[in-house]
C-alpha cells in the first residue's frame, strides 16, 4: 500500500485528539511490534504541519504507551518547511524528527538554507543542526559556517533565533568564532549579532582587521569589541592594542569613527591612560586622538614624551 491512512495511524498509535495531522507515503510500510517501529521503504514522504521530509527509507519509533515518538530518515533525506514567503530547506546524512516536541535534528554533512521569495538569505553548514519548530531556535555544532547577506562566519557552535515570520532575529557564534564582512574581519570567543540594529559584539581575545582603500590594515586587539554597521563605528575595551602603518597604540578603551567622505575607519580616540608609539617616540597621555588620513595624532592630559636612542656623545673634531 502506497499511503498509510491517518485513521490507521491514530488507531495503532493511540494518539487520540492531536493538534496536527501526520501523513506518511512510501512504497512499503511494515510494523514491528518487537522493535516498536514502523519501517518505511521506497519513496518515503512524510508531512507534519508545514514540514515535509523525503528520503529513500525511514522508520518511526513507538513508545510503550503506543504513541509515535521519533521519525528517522536515512540516506541523505531532504526536508522543507514553508512559512509564508519564507522556505527552510535541510539536507543531511540522517534526519530525525521528534513527533512529540517537534524538534528536527540533522546529522552528518548538514546544510540548511532559508530562502525569502527566490533569494537565499541564510546558508548554514555544520556537522549537526537541531531546529525547534515551536521556539524557532536552531543550534548548529561542529565546524559551523554561515553566510547571511554580506556576512560570512565560522564557529564551533551557532545559535540562530528566528522571528515569528521565519526571519533572522538573533545570532550567537560561540568558540573560535570568525566573521568576515566586506573588507573587515573579526575573531573572538563569542559573537552576538542583531540583524535589526545591525550591531555586533564580540568578547574573548578579540581581533578586528579593517582594510582601507589603499590596502593598509587597521588592526584592533581587545577583550571586548562592539561594531555598528549603520554608523561604521567600533568600540573596544580591555587591554586595547591598535596597529596601523608605523603607529602602535594601547590603552583601556578606544572608539573608532569613519571619515565623513569615504566612510572608512579614520579617527581613533583613546580614553584613559594610553600610549602611542611612532618610530622612536613614545607619547603617554590621558587622551589620544590618531588619524589615518592625514596620518597624525594629538595627545592631551599629563602628556609625557620619550624619545629613544638619542646620541648624546660629542662629535669628534
Amino acid at each position: 500500500m502506497k499511503k498509510l491512512l491517518i485513521i490507521f495511524l491514530l488507531m495503532i498509535a493511540g494518539l487520540g485528539v492531536i493538534a496536527s495531522d501526520l501523513e506518511i507515503e512510501s512504497k512499503t510500510q511494515t510494523f514491528s511490534d518487537s522493535e516498536h517501529k514502523i519501517k518505511l521503504d521506497g519513496g518515503v514522504k512524510v508531512k507534519l504541519d508545514n514540514l515535509t521530509v523525503e528520503s529513500d527509507n525511514a522508520d518511526i519509533s513507538i513508545r510503550r504507551n503506543n504513541k509515535l515518538d521519533t521519525a528517522t530518515f536515512y540516506n541523505k533525506p531532504f526536508a522543507v518547511e514553508i512559512n509564508g514567503n519564507k522556505k527552510r530547506e535541510v539536507k543531511s546524512n540522517i534526519l530525525k524528527i521528534s513527533l512529540i516536541n517537534k524538534v528536527v535534528r540533522a546529522e552528518g554533512e548538514t546544510q540548511s538554507v532559508l530562502t525569502e521569495g527566490n533569494t537565499p538569505i541564510i546558508i548554514i553548514n555544520a556537522d549537526v543542526q537541531e531546529y525547534d519548530t515551536k521556539s524557532s531556535v536552531m543550534v548548529a555544532t561542529g565546524g559551523v559556517t554561515m553566510k547571511y547577506k554580506d556576512i560570512e562566519t565560522y564557529s564551533d557552535k551557532a545559535v540562530i533565533i528566528a522571528d515569528e515570520k521565519g526571519g533572522l532575529k538573533k545570532l550567537d557564534l560561540i568558540g573560535n568564532a570568525r566573521v568576515k564582512q566586506e573588507q573587515n574581519e573579526s575573531e573572538g570567543h563569542h559573537f552576538v549579532y542583531n540583524p535589526i540594529t545591525e550591531e555586533m559584539s564580540v568578547e574573548g581575545n578579540t581581533k578586528t582587521i579593517a582594510i582601507s582603500d589603499d590596502g593598509k590594515k587597521l588592526t584592533i586587539h581587545s577583550d571586548y569589541q562592539q561594531y555598528s554597521k549603520k554608523q561604521n563605528t567600533y568600540v573596544g575595551s580591555g587591554h586595547v592594542k591598535i596597529w596601523y602603518d608605523d603607529y602602535y597604540a594601547q590603552g583601556p578603551k578606544v572608539s573608532v569613527f569613519p571619515d565623513k567622505n569615504t566612510n572608512k575607519p579614520n579617527e581613533v580616540y583613546f580614553v584613559g591612560r594610553s600610549k602611542i608609539i611612532q618610530q622612536e617616540k613614545d607619547i603617554i597621555a590621558d587622551k589620544i586622538k590618531m588619524t589615518m588620513n592625514p596620518k597624525d595624532f594629538t595627545a592631551e592630559g599629563n602628556v609625557k614624551t620619550i624619545i629613544h636612542n638619542i646620541d648624546t656623545k660629542e662629535n669628534d673634531l
